[in-house]
């Protein structure tokens, strides 16, 4: 299943997969079962450019587009999910927001470190009250001179206890509370009143950290606010429609990682006197497997072009998130029910893949809401 990348991409496929298997396969289980955030893996992508992907070179970044950005999420994704959802939070989150929306001078203080992987970038957005619905949002920021002062809490942040620059969203105006009431503000770990709280022991993507986020009386320069007072809920949304791709494109890796494993194993696992690929009921599920990742991948890579494009991409970064989520989570399923009771065991990859994929349908907008967001970009034509 190769799409039709030039000569570039296809040199960038094959360094992120000699990374994936040389750097990252033979510690999967390691970072699972004990939770460890792979700091050391993360400091050697930041070295081959994949933490600042689409960061012109001038910040410090590999100065790619989103097509090539998918590759790397995909091919380390096939490999672990876990620590391509570490790289996408990182990407398209925080270091996108300050990339897309943050005055010259923030991305001049705060991109290089991010995009050489010197720093590890977070976004707050989610909070125990508020998920799917952010305008409950209620994280407050109070001017008070030449300072914001943040108080509030948030929930399931990804480098919630790893990162050291975050993008916080905050209530600046509480009678609005959603489309002009939230401001996005750049907060550094360091900062007074600012801490992690719980980490979450999670059924997969163990590897990803993930915790809440403390903020009690934070004192923030004013030069902090991102973009305009007011601004942070339409940055946070156009953030997220290019976070979506980058959720599609992990649930491609997702899925073939599952699938390839899953056709490996039937191809030498006998029954009957012979393999079971060469059984009709098996073959089934491996053509619909692989036709499914085809047309996932198909509208991923679209997402993306039309993203390097310019174009607006908030309809299709939708479907190709709901779409290859979904395709991800009924062909890890399959692949559990190829292998057996072998897929059950922590034997064989596939009970990895298993547990990490439901996340995909989940975060960065579940399923239900990227419905949502679709049938109403119809019904506006």
């Amino acid at each position: 299943m190769e799409f039709d990348f030039n000569e570039e991409q296809r040199l960038i496929q094959q360094a992120a997969r000699d990374f994936a298997e040389n750097e990252i396969r033979p510690h999967i289980m390691k970072y699972d079962e004990s939770q460890e955030f792979p700091m050391e893996i993360f400091k050697k992508m930041g070295e081959m450019g994949f933490l600042g992907v689409f960061i012109p070179e001038k910040y410090g970044g590999a100065g790619m587009g989103y097509v090539e950005y998918v590759i790397i999420i995909d091919e380390i994704a096939r490999v672990d999910p876990s620590i391509g959802l570490g790289v996408a939070a990182h990407n398209s989150l925080c270091t996108g927001h300050i990339f897309y929306h943050a005055s010259e001078e923030q991305k001049n203080d705060y991109l290089p470190d991010l995009a050489t992987g010197k720093k590890l970038g977070a976004w707050g957005l989610t909070e125990p009250g508020s998920g799917s619905d952010a305008g409950g949002m209620r994280t407050i920021a109070v001017k008070e001179g030449d300072e914001w002062v943040l108080n509030g809490s948030k929930n399931f942040i990804t480098h919630g206890t790893v990162g050291e620059t975050y993008v916080i969203l905050a209530v600046t105006d509480p009678k609005e509370r959603k489309h002009g009431g939230v401001s996005a503000f750049i907060v550094e770990k360091e900062t007074p009143g600012f801490s992690s709280g719980k980490k979450e022991n999670k059924l997969g993507m163990r590897a990803s950290d993930t915790s809440s986020l403390v903020l009690e009386n934070v004192r923030i320069p004013a030069a902090n606010l991102i973009g305009k007072e007011g601004e942070g809920f339409r940055q946070a949304m156009q953030v997220l429609d290019g976070g979506r791709i980058s959720i599609a494109a992990l649930s491609l890796g997702n899925a073939q990682g599952a699938y390839e494993a899953a056709l490996e194993y039937a191809k030498q696992r006998e029954q009957f006197g012979k393999p079971i690929s060469e059984f009709q009921a098996i073959q089934f599920k491996l053509a619909d497997m692989a036709t499914e990742i085809e047309a996932a991948r198909l509208m991923t890579f679209k997402a993306a072009m039309m993203k390097d494009a310019g174009e607006k991409v908030t309809r299709i970064s939708a479907m190709a998130k709901c779409y290859a989520s979904e395709v991800a989570t009924r062909v890890t399923s399959e692949a559990i029910q190829i292998l057996g009771g072998y897929g059950f065991t922590k034997d064989y990859p596939v009970e990895k893949f298993y547990r990490d994929v439901k996340l995909n349908t989940i975060g960065e907008g579940t399923s239900e809401i990227q419905r949502l967001v679709i049938a109403r970009s119809l019904l506006r034509e």
